[in-house]
């Protein structure tokens, strides 16, 4: 046995002696181990301070929230396995927030199979929009809206030679065909498109492609620490291209890890800026955030939170004793839902795309700004 699945044994030892007196249960598989997990855990850190509040309060209908927590260490059949260990074995209720595309898609098939709700899944696939998935709730916008903004801006302030690498699965596939779109609307081509492995990019070949195309700036879409080692190389090679990538890496542990290399490379966001207090969800979060301590808020954290928020309400209107069932009904009929200054979620039978904002971002002095 490996130590990640021996952590993640342990830890569903643990819960399940929660689980007997826990009355709602939800299962959440990420990569809380491996290239994903700051960003990962950024986002549980900003979901559990709603779901503390909720149980802080009495729970739901006078049951509390927990969550069944599996590491699948950013692995698609992990993943799957870990989703049939929490829809078989341990009944939760609902899943919540997946992280990644191709690991979200293998879930799918055992949510289908129980009438289990997917809730938040971090990643903005299209392929989770439409055709409509039946069973997976998307709070956040769209990776085709994130690389479509992220190239338009490109081109609006002069930069024509625009590289674009993209990871060589489902994730990397539908974020480029965003990008694509950009490109179109702005009578524009990439300058060169370079595929990456995920699990092991080969930057030698990378970075040489980026520099002979002499391309001004370098859309990055990847995860982690791909990415991150991505941009060190390419400044490390000489080359000063303006950097973006997209808000699945709109963590602190992002900026962290890229250390110097960090500064202005753009991020994009699907939510408000964290630190904007006249914006109420933010607002909302920082309080709960520091009154545990934590100063402030990072964008993969607020992304949490919105989710969170999501899953409470649906947890409201599915009533005390809430079945599967009764949370797919609930989750359908969430209409106009107000996250907080006008970030509405709505759901139905034919839609279940949650809110479509995205912004920039740009490293600075070690913190995303505005």
């Amino acid at each position: 046995m490996t130590k990640t699945r021996m952590l993640c044994a342990t830890a569903l030892l643990a819960f399940s002696a929660l689980g007997a007196s826990a009355q709602i249960l939800i299962g959440q598989t990420a990569g809380m181990t491996g290239s994903v997990a700051a960003s990962v855990n950024e986002t549980i850190g900003g979901a559990q301070l709603v779901i503390d509040a909720a149980n802080a309060q009495g729970g739901i209908h006078g049951e509390k929230i927990e969550v069944l927590r599996m590491d699948d260490g950013f692995d698609v059949k992990r993943a799957s396995e870990n989703a049939r260990v929490l829809i078989e074995d341990k009944k939760v209720l609902a899943l919540f927030m997946s992280r990644g595309t191709p690991h979200s898609q293998a879930i799918i098939p055992w949510l289908d199979k129980y009438d289990v709700a997917l809730i938040g899944p971090s990643t903005g696939a299209m392929a989770l929009h439409k055709p409509l998935q039946k069973h997976v709730f998307n709070v956040r916008a769209t990776y085709q809206r994130e690389a479509e903004k992220a190239v338009q801006h490109l081109l609006t302030i002069g930069l024509t030679r625009i590289a674009v690498v993209y990871v060589t699965d489902s994730f990397g596939s539908d974020a480029l065909e965003g990008a694509m779109t950009g490109f179109a609307k702005g009578n524009a081509k990439p300058t060169v498109t370079i595929p990456a492995d995920r699990d092991k990019p080969d930057y030698k070949a990378i970075v040489p492609a980026i520099k002979d195309a002499n391309a001004q700036a370098v859309v990055w879409i990847g995860s982690g620490v791909a990415v991150v080692d991505g941009i060190k190389a390419l400044r490390a090679a000489g080359s000063a291209a303006q950097v973006v990538t997209l808000s699945n890496n709109a963590s602190s542990g992002f900026i962290k890890q890229l250390g110097d290399a960090s500064k202005g490379v753009i991020v994009t966001q699907v939510f408000p800026n964290e630190r904007s207090l006249g914006q109420p969800m933010v607002k909302e979060a920082l309080a709960l955030a520091q009154a545990k301590g934590q100063a402030e808020l990072s964008p993969a954290a607020l992304e949490g939170f919105a989710s969170a928020k999501v899953l409470v309400e649906a947890l409201r209107r599915a009533g005390p004793k809430p079945t599967r069932a009764r949370m797919v009904a609930a989750l359908e009929s969430l209409r106009g839902y107000d996250l907080g200054g006008g970030l509405e979620v709505s759901y139905s039978p034919t839609d279940h795309s949650g809110i479509d904002f995205a912004d920039l971002s740009i490293i600075s002095d070690g913190r995303f700004k505005r």
